[in-house]
């Protein structure tokens, strides 16, 4: 298993080099087309993708270090079954917004019990690389429900947009609460204030609410971290 994780960390960085490329979904993907929806982030913010890809192979790479740490052993399964479906996210995504949602949530489920297990040691190789990644996803999930609900004509737009926001609050606080992980707080802040970019000037009201939400993220992880 140790061995595995950079191997698939790797697969996981090349997927966009190997695959078509992915933009976000197509407005026309959904059969109420999504054109500029209110739940999804910047284009810009997307670059964390970058810096999360070469830090998951950075921790591959150490975990061959740690093989029997027992703060890196119960990691490796979720954390393998996350990139393993990572890895093949991108040509779903492209065929159907609704099983790349499915998919995501499984990404979510492995990262979220990976960090959550994680030990104390090597922060900077353990914990940091696992926060940002589940940080990420979880916001990327939450957007991925909202583009759904609209997209099928559940609710409106800008009605998945809020709901999508309190979900990723919610989920987010939950989880720092358990594990006050700077990465974590970090990516999901980080994707709040996409959002709020996002929408800023549209009357919306959704830009200083997600600002705020980044806000309390970042503060309540600092809160925990300090207790």
């Amino acid at each position: 298993m140790p061995y595995l994780i950079p191997l698939l960390a790797i697969a996981f960085a090349a997927s966009p080099f190997l695959t078509s490329s992915f933009g976000g979904f197509a407005p026309d993907a959904f059969p109420v087309p999504q054109d500029d929806p209110p739940v999804q982030p910047a284009g810009y913010a997307f670059a964390i993708w970058g810096l999360i890809y070469l830090w998951l192979i950075a921790h591959g790479v150490r975990g061959l270090a740690r093989r029997d740490h027992p703060g890196w052993r119960p990691t490796r399964l979720p954390l393998a079954v996350s990139l393993a479906v990572g890895a093949v996210w991108i040509p779903v995504a492209n065929a159907s917004p609704l099983w790349a949602t499915v998919l995501i949530l499984v990404m979510l489920a492995g990262a979220l019990a990976a960090l959550l297990r994680a030990g104390t040691a090597d922060p900077w190789w353990l914990d940091t690389p696992l926060g940002l990644y589940a940080g990420w996803l979880t916001a990327a999930s939450c957007v991925s429900l909202g583009l759904v609900a609209a997209g099928w004509g559940l609710v409106p737009a800008l009605t998945a947009a809020w709901g999508a926001l309190a979900l990723a609050l919610v989920l987010g606080i939950a989880v720092i609460w358990r594990r006050p992980s700077p990465g974590y707080a970090a990516a999901l802040a980080w994707a709040l204030v996409g959002v709020a970019v996002a929408n800023w000037g549209t009357g919306t009201g959704l830009s200083p609410v997600a600002l705020g939400a980044a806000a309390l993220v970042a503060g309540l992880c600092t809160k925990r971290a300090l207790w």
